[in-house]
């Protein structure tokens, strides 16, 4: 009894298999299966080109940002190529003066006044620290503390310094004024065309040129934010050179 019941249902199990709708079942599956794989397919296809369309579009802004870039550089070279020149005359000018026995001081107050100019017009970049020494070197020259010769000498290493830092890249600490109130911040110098700031509370900005007046303007799109904190974390770890991706701060300056 029991041998005929197992091959009974062992015959009726091969009928339902190799029966029409047990076929038919299977051929919905696997169209359903080959309507899924197309569509995945499809879906591919439309991201591949949208990512090919992102990168075209990254591409020519990085290549318009590297051609503003270059230019800017090529001022700022520009720059320190009439600097080294306007240094040569006033060189030539001093040997010409000491050499005929000329008092220095109508020269010294001529290039204190240049100097001090160039500070307040250029980036605001340490304005009261080096308007403070060039006051010393005045006060310590009229009180007759020190000769014209060492006057000289203290002015010349002055110039040299505004001259470094058309091309210094560093990462100091000074005092900005933001929303009318003066604070302490972090600041990052890219020579002196663009700086850009980090206070204690983790306010970041950039330094920006209206007409003749400076002003410290707060970033707050999430993306320039994070942008400006990787070029500070990179200055920390004396990191200068590499790609950084950070927003347009550049400024076309008339002083030191």
């Amino acid at each position: 009894m029991k041998k005929l019941t197992r091959t009974s249902l062992s015959i009726a199990f091969s009928m339902m298999l190799f029966s029409p709708s047990f076929l038919h079942a299977e051929d919905e599956k696997m169209v359903e299966s080959i309507m899924k794989l197309r569509a995945d397919v499809e879906t591919l296809y439309t991201k591949i080109d949208e990512n090919k369309e992102n990168y075209k579009t990254q591409m020519t802004s990085l290549a318009m940002q590297i051609a503003d870039s270059e230019a800017q550089i090529n001022r700022m070279n520009t720059s320190i190529k009439l600097a080294d020149v306007e240094l040569q005359k006033t060189q030539m000018e001093i040997a010409d003066r000491s050499n005929a026995s000329v008092e220095l001081r109508p020269l010294l107050e001529s290039a204190f006044t240049m100097l001090e100019a160039g500070i307040r017009e250029g980036l605001p970049f340490m304005v009261q620290e080096r308007l403070a020494a060039l006051e010393k070197i005045k006060t310590d020259l009229a009180e007759n503390l020190i000769t014209e010769e060492r006057a000289l000498a203290l002015l010349w290493a002055s110039y040299d310094d505004s001259i470094r830092l058309t091309s210094e890249i560093g990462l100091f600490k000074q005092r900005v004024t933001i929303d009318g109130r003066d604070v302490l911040a972090h600041v990052a110098k890219i020579g002196t065309v663009m700086l850009f700031f980090q206070t204690l509370d983790n306010r970041v900005g950039y330094v920006t040129k209206e007409r003749d007046r400076y002003t410290y303007k707060t970033v707050q799109d999430p993306n320039q934010k994070k942008s400006i904190l990787v070029l500070f974390d990179a200055l920390r770890k004396q990191i200068r050179t590499g790609y950084f991706s950070i927003p347009n701060a550049l400024l076309v300056t008339g002083g030191s």
